[in-house]
């Protein structure tokens, strides 16, 4: 195989709507990206694929209570606690240019908005509507759970509204959801995000974008046939 017929990197990356380390992983990962391209003139051709994570399937579509209510009963802390967390996470977010408004957040279960970007995948529209759904939900307060509030946010990405709502109320993608989720425990994955890189390189949460660049190193190097990197810490096999 040439060069010019040289396949992308692929990354598979599980993910949920809610994490609001998902959405700061994101802008990480893409860092990294711009990191190798500012030192190698190139960026390596990689493709994305988002693979659902429910990290709160239990959660009702309609969750009475603030985002930090959520949190604290979640994980059974006192509610300055929950608060203290939320901030941390969206001053981590802030520095990587993200408007996090937590108090707006509508919680739900994302399992419509996981169906959702399962049929974005086959319109080829699946990055476009990842980064659509985390903005709704982090930033503008949007509802990502119930079909007639995602057909809307679809179709600003150019899905047909009138499929949308359809696929999501007949559940057309829920055993794709499933898969996913059968993968993911397959993996040993829980928790989000975790990249899976190659096939071969596990990176687990929302890494510093160095460790990215080791990781993607690495492979670009055992594919050039060169000797072997070695990166510190983050990585794991898949």
């Amino acid at each position: 195989m040439t060069s010019s017929e040289k396949q992308p990197l692929k990354i598979d990356v599980w993910s949920d709507v809610a994490c609001p380390w998902c959405y700061i992983g994101k802008r990480r990962f893409a860092s990294a990206l711009d990191r190798i391209a500012e030192r190698d003139g190139a960026a390596p051709e990689v493709e994305i694929e988002y693979h659902s994570f429910e990290l709160s399937p239990d959660t009702p579509v309609d969750f009475e209570g603030t985002s930090t209510e959520f949190l604290a009963r979640h994980k059974g802390i006192p509610l300055a606690q929950a608060q203290q967390m939320n901030d941390h996470v969206t001053q981590l977010a802030a520095a990587e240019g993200l408007d996090y408004r937590m108090d707006d957040v509508q919680h739900t279960k994302t399992l419509k908005a996981h169906e959702l970007l399962h049929l974005a995948k086959a319109h080829g529209r699946q990055e476009q509507m990842k980064e659509r759904l985390l903005r709704a939900y982090f930033t503008e307060g949007r509802h990502v759970g119930r079909a007639a509030d995602l057909a809307d946010l679809a179709a600003e990405v150019g899905l047909d509204r009138d499929e949308v709502l359809a696929a999501l109320e007949s559940g057309r993608y829920a055993d794709d959801v499933a898969a996913d989720m059968a993968q993911a425990r397959a993996f040993g994955i829980n928790g989000v995000p975790f990249y899976v890189i190659d096939g071969r390189y596990g990176v687990s949460g929302a890494q510093d974008p160095a460790i990215f660049v080791q990781v993607l190193d690495q492979i670009l190097a055992e594919q050039r046939g060169e000797a072997e990197l070695t990166p510190s810490g983050g990585r794991s096999n898949a």
